[in-house]
């Protein structure tokens, strides 16, 4: 008879690491909208650009979960304006603003909030069905 191995705690552990890369993801979304206005400190220079998160598969206790490994730069276009006397602007009056979208920004944040609220799901559900076991077990 092959042994079954009690694996307690593992749904938890894996949604807990899927909890900390949505909140990086997070992190990352509300830099990018702080900064979706922000041009550059020299004229004609580069202003600020969207980051992107980027996730991997780890192992976790008992599975894989996940892990925000870093924010890639996004390198899409930037925008630009014609705004002659802006101190940014280049020679042809021309300022550079960043490549945020904030429609964007606000679906990912929703995707990101819909991942959380999901995996809280997870850990609920998961430990709704260990009390239930362990009264189970204690009659």
């Amino acid at each position: 008879m092959a042994d079954i191995k009690p694996v307690m705690g593992a749904a938890q552990a894996i949604a807990t690491s899927a909890l900390r890369a949505q909140q990086s993801r997070m992190r990352i979304i509300a830099e990018n909208l702080a900064n979706a206005n922000s041009t550059s400190k020299t004229a004609g220079g580069d202003p600020y650009r969207r980051q992107e998160p980027v996730f991997a598969a780890v192992k976790v206790d008992g599975g894989l979960g996940v892990r925000m490994t870093q924010a890639r730069p996004d390198m899409s276009d930037f925008k630009s304006e014609y705004d002659p006397g802006h101190p940014s602007a280049d020679a042809k009056g021309y300022v550079k603003t960043p490549n945020v979208d904030s429609l964007i920004e606000a679906l990912d944040m929703k995707e990101a909030q819909r991942a959380y609220e999901a995996n809280l799901n997870v850990i609920e559900t998961a430990r709704a069905m260990e009390t239930r076991t362990l009264d189970l077990l204690k009659r």
